[in-house]
């Protein structure tokens, strides 16, 4: 069509469209061409040890959360030992959740899938169940998979608790076998 309609006269808005554009492209591709010669340069000679344009190993970009650590044994949620006196019992749901509903004498101890129990908790803890004279701990949580009452009895066991258990189903499997 634009053969039959000849060139676009100078000055018009066709004319000043397609002569500024192509401008605009060139002077785009001359930036950028500068821009990456000036970036090499700098990290060549500018930069203590220059940093490499391609990595001489991959990037981790998932790095797993801890695991903890310990040995522990599962219990029906039914077991005797549960709810023997000497048993100390630690409740690892959050605490609303402890607050609605928990076991006679449980200390309550929120675990969190991302940050490790602090071990200043973790000592008092320790010390509670020692004056309490209980020669196990077990530990029930929300019976997810993964359980919380497993996964803080395994940190628990790992910095050196003896005798940790965990109630296979949590806190709902106890409630459950409460019932009549």
């Amino acid at each position: 069509m634009r053969e039959l309609m000849g060139k676009p006269e100078e000055g018009t808005c066709e004319a000043r469209l397609s002569d500024g554009l192509g401008k605009v492209i060139i002077d785009a591709l001359v930036i950028t061409l500068l821009c990456a010669l000036a970036a090499v340069v700098v990290n060549r000679w500018g930069h203590p040890k220059g940093i490499p344009l391609v990595a001489p190993k991959a990037y981790e970009i998932l790095v797993p959360c801890p695991e903890p650590g310990g040995v522990v044994t599962a219990l029906g949620p039914g077991d005797a030992r549960i709810a023997a006196k000497d048993t100390f019992r630690v409740d690892a749901r959050e605490a609303g959740v402890f607050k609605a509903w928990h076991l006679s004498t449980a200390m309550n101890v929120t675990y969190d899938y991302l940050d490790p129990t602090p071990k200043d908790l973790i000592k008092r803890l320790a010390q509670r169940a020692a004056s309490s004279r209980a020669q196990q701990v077990v530990v029930y949580g929300d019976g997810e998979d993964p359980d919380t009452g497993e996964q803080l009895g395994k940190e628990l066991s790992g910095h050196g608790i003896k005798n940790v258990f965990f109630v296979r189903g949590g806190a709902p499997a106890l409630r459950k076998a409460a019932r009549p």
